[in-house]
């Protein structure tokens, strides 16, 4: 049975989303569209703009009335400290001048409550996913990237998540003990607990950083060439966490880890911040890692009906059979 803010979070209506967004000074049109997302429920809300304050909303430009993104956050995963850390990771973004989308700031507070769930607010940023990196591009993209890890760097996350094999790995597998169908289990598990020994023995925790945390490309946009303009900007730091530089490197990769990929990556990296070469023999585990713990997401989501919906092979032989045989082709590489 569910408890009453999971309920509401379930359940959340677009009326409920607009209520929330008017609490806080806005007024809306009435048009909205509810965007793609499987932890949190977001809309995109399009608002009046002639009766706000330069008081309330003196740090916000005229274009940035026009359209507010509500994001209302899954109960249970982050608490308030956290979701303010990532706030503010954000604004430490933009005031160094790195393009990431930070949560519009009304009375100096950027969290609010709709019900008992946190929600936020952003303006709405235009732009679109590029359909591939080219070398040039991932030159570019590299040197953004260590701009942001060169503020990531000036201090911890104290409230989020810290990337082991312990955090993301093995807790996984607990959830995921009973859930692994019993024809692959002891190949999954063996697979499973090789790369994690292989991280257990290879990350160093010493040269972690504040990181994007989930940097792959669909979180990056690009602004409209045609206006003239071509320039990248992160989004959705909802997986924003402490760990290794090379974990916000490997999305960015083809699977099959182009040479000429990571050397342009690199290239942009390096003109701003240091990178160990060594750390790109961690992202075969890396990816390994990710893969148990995305499962296991699935698995404590799994009463959400739109997770149900969305995963329906999840419980399927067919599931357990593809996801071993990938760490089993990681445990080949690694080893």
């Amino acid at each position: 049975m569910y408890t009453q803010p999971v309920e509401l979070f379930y359940n959340l209506t677009p009326h409920l989303a607009l209520d929330s967004i008017e609490a806080q000074g806005f007024r809306s049109t009435g048009r909205y569209t509810q965007l793609n997302s499987y932890e949190n429920r977001v809309f995109s809300i399009e608002i009046e703009n002639e009766h706000l304050t330069d008081r309330a909303f003196k740090d916000l430009t005229a274009e940035e009335f026009s359209t507010v993104i509500a994001k209302f956050y899954r109960p249970g995963r982050w608490s308030k400290e956290a979701i303010q850390e990532e706030h503010d990771f954000l604004l430490e973004l933009k005031s160094e001048g790195i393009p990431a989308v930070a949560p519009l700031k009304i009375n100096n507070e950027s969290i609010f409550l709709t019900g008992e769930i946190y929600s936020s607010l952003f303006p709405k940023q235009m732009g679109r996913i590029p359909q591939e990196l080219k070398l040039t591009e991932l030159k570019a993209v590299g040197t953004l990237l260590a701009r942001l890890h060169n503020v990531g760097a000036k201090q911890k996350a104290i409230n989020r998540p810290t990337i082991s094999a312990e955090s993301y790995g093995y807790k996984s597998l607990d959830v995921l003990d009973s859930i692994v169908s019993n024809e692959v289990h002891a190949r999954y598990f063996n697979a499973a607990e090789d790369i994690l020994g292989f991280l257990d023995d290879r990350l160093d925790p010493s040269k972690y950083l504040r990181i994007h945390g989930d940097c792959h490309k669909g979180n990056i946009l690009q602004t409209d060439p045609l206006k003239g303009s071509k320039e990248y900007f992160f989004v959705d730091f909802d997986d924003f966490c402490n760990g290794p530089a090379v974990q916000d490197f490997w999305f960015l990769l083809s699977g099959d880890q182009d040479e000429k990929e990571q050397d342009a990556l690199l290239e942009g990296y390096s003109e701003l911040r240091n990178f160990d070469k060594k750390d790109l023999e961690l992202i075969p585990g890396l990816r390994g890692l990710r893969m148990i713990y995305y499962s296991a997401w699935i698995a404590m989501r799994w009463e959400d009906p739109s997770f149900k919906q969305a995963f329906d092979n999840f419980l399927s032989y067919n599931y357990w059979a593809q996801v071993t045989d990938d760490l089993e082709k990681i445990r080949r590489q690694i080893t």
